[in-house]
């Protein structure tokens, strides 16, 4: 075990990562060139690199949120030697065999019931490959203004584009929105619309065939990406890619809204949407869809949008994004099993997480500001009698971490630009800007670079800050590294098998000491 651990933790990540993101890069400007014999070939090169293989495993077993959620075949997590027989096993990605897909079942809002379909992790790494093969091919012909679930972009620039269309100087105070909600879009998509779209050589199209097949319903043979696999997301952005042109829009996944100026016919325009819907088994949910004024609000990606009267455009956290934090801290504060110290430290990154989020909106009023909040969860903090109120006040401050707002302030990704496009600087840069406080500071120092491993920020890893002594309340400056989360790992993992070293060397000379003594006495 102790040998597959190190033959693992050793492998060159830094330039299995060069080598995946050169094909990636010559992958992406191939089709900006319209050629598409080299792209399909590069993909095949993809599926049989050692790199992008062992990447792949080390991604869906080690990085990804779900990498602890197990498929049907129960297995929630892999040891070294099973993660390296997997990127061996992958060399068969050509002809690979989905297995069936496990489903879990998620009450929604409404009442009703979603259900997840969980791949094995076998399958997942599969897809992971398989996506690393056909995202970049497919960046370069993905909508400037489609922002979910693609690398480099996320839901703030969204946000950004609904300030910049429904601000005082666009004259936002007379325009109107469709929310346009597709009725079930994940579960109705066309797997011949999604084959015809995909742009990849035959093998991998085969693969997906059969991905597509272990995640069908019974009543909709023909239909439906099965939500919880790895590759579904691009699938599902595949198949939308194009309804952006229909008519001036923002898109996440598939949450869209439509910009309405006032001789606009919102009638003709959802004719439109409906028949590009239905070429892709499809249909507009009429009873979700909604024609709203500006001025009256309406809510997308956890935010709710206003024009005020005066036409000053407002964002500020849904009502039902706040009521879902405040349950959650409630929960927290109010669990009699965990300590305050714990409490504490629970709240800190779901605090953090909402605040950053939400960082671009107006938060000021003792609601947003979570004043009220904290002070509800600092008077129960009180109630532990071993915690003094100076205490409670250091517990309250890491409970509830200050975040730096600046309303409408965030920088919207450059036209088309993609990080395939080889400008490592700019995107490690952008990348960088979503953290804050010592993390923002250490990847200043370090040129936006990880610390450990000397490489540019990727835009699918999260980075964290290492204390280089250990001790994790010595926050000089010169004690802070931000590494990527991997890396931080296999820091941590070199520590452990040092110290395991060291200790066993120790054990040894305790053993050896009697058995010398002896001789020498002798």
């Amino acid at each position: 075990m102790n040998n597959h651990s190190e033959t693992w933790s050793n492998q060159n990540w830094k330039k299995f990562q060069k080598n995946l993101f050169r094909l990636q890069k010559r992958i992406y400007k191939a089709m900006q060139n319209g050629d598409t014999r080299k792209v399909k070939s590069l993909q095949r090169l993809v599926l049989k690199s050692h790199a992008a293989r062992t990447l792949a495993v080390r991604q869906v077993s080690q990085l990804n949120s779900g990498k602890k959620t197990c498929g049907v075949d129960g297995q929630k997590s892999l040891n070294f030697k099973q993660r390296l027989n997997l990127a061996q096993k992958l060399k068969e990605a050509n002809h690979w065999e989905h297995e069936e897909l496990r489903e879990v079942k998620i009450p929604k809002k409404n009442g009703k019931i979603r259900t997840l379909k969980i791949p094995t992790i076998a399958d997942r790494a599969w897809q992971c490959l398989v996506k690393y093969a056909l995202e970049p091919a497919h960046e370069a012909t993905f909508h400037a203004r489609s922002y979910g679930f693609r690398p480099g972009r996320g839901a703030q620039d969204a946000q950004k584009y609904v300030f910049d269309n429904l601000k005082s100087q666009a004259k936002g105070k007379s325009k109107r929105v469709i929310e346009l909600d597709i009725e079930k879009c994940f579960d109705r998509i066309s797997h011949k619309a999604i084959m015809t779209k995909v742009i990849a050589p035959q093998q991998i199209k085969t693969g997906l065939w059969r991905c597509l097949k272990a995640g069908v319903s019974p009543e909709f043979p023909e239909q439906g990406t099965p939500q919880g696999g790895v590759v579904s997301p691009l699938l599902a952005n595949i198949a939308l890619n194009g309804i952006e042109d229909i008519h001036p829009s923002v898109r996440y996944a598939d949450d869209m809204i439509f910009f309405l100026k006032p001789k606009d016919n919102a009638e003709k325009i959802l004719e439109k949407v409906q028949q590009f819907l239905a070429k892709r088994g499809m249909n507009i949910s009429t009873e979700k869809t909604k024609i709203t004024r500006a001025t009256a609000g309406f809510d997308f990606l956890g935010w709710h949008f206003k024009v005020q009267g005066n036409g000053k455009f407002r964002c500020t956290p849904s009502e039902e994004n706040y009521e879902k934090l405040r349950k959650k801290v409630k929960a927290i504060v109010n669990n009699s099993a965990l300590a305050t110290t714990a409490k504490a430290k629970k709240l800190d990154p779901i605090i953090r997480g909402w605040r950053n989020y939400h960082r671009y909106c107006k938060m000021d009023g003792s609601r947003f500001s979570l004043w009220l909040l904290s002070y509800t969860t600092f008077k129960k903090f009180l109630k532990d009698k071993n915690k003094g109120k100076n205490e409670a006040k250091k517990l309250i401050n890491q409970a509830f971490p200050t975040v730096n707002y600046s309303e409408n302030k965030f920088v919207m990704v450059k036209g088309t630009k993609s990080p395939y496009d080889g400008d490592l600087l700019y995107w490690s840069k952008r990348n960088s800007s979503l953290y804050d406080g010592h993390t923002a500071k250490a990847l200043k120092r370090q040129g936006y670079k990880c610390g450990h491993c000397g490489y540019y920020l990727e835009n699918n890893q999260k980075v964290e800050l290492h204390h280089i002594d250990g001790n994790h309340d010595n926050w000089k400056p010169n004690n802070l590294l931000a590494v990527h989360e991997s890396c931080h790992d296999y820091i941590h993992m070199g520590i452990h098998a040092k110290s395991l070293r060291l200790s066993r060397s120790r054990d040894a000379v305790k053993v050896a000491r009697p058995v010398l003594k002896e001789r020498c006495e002798g």
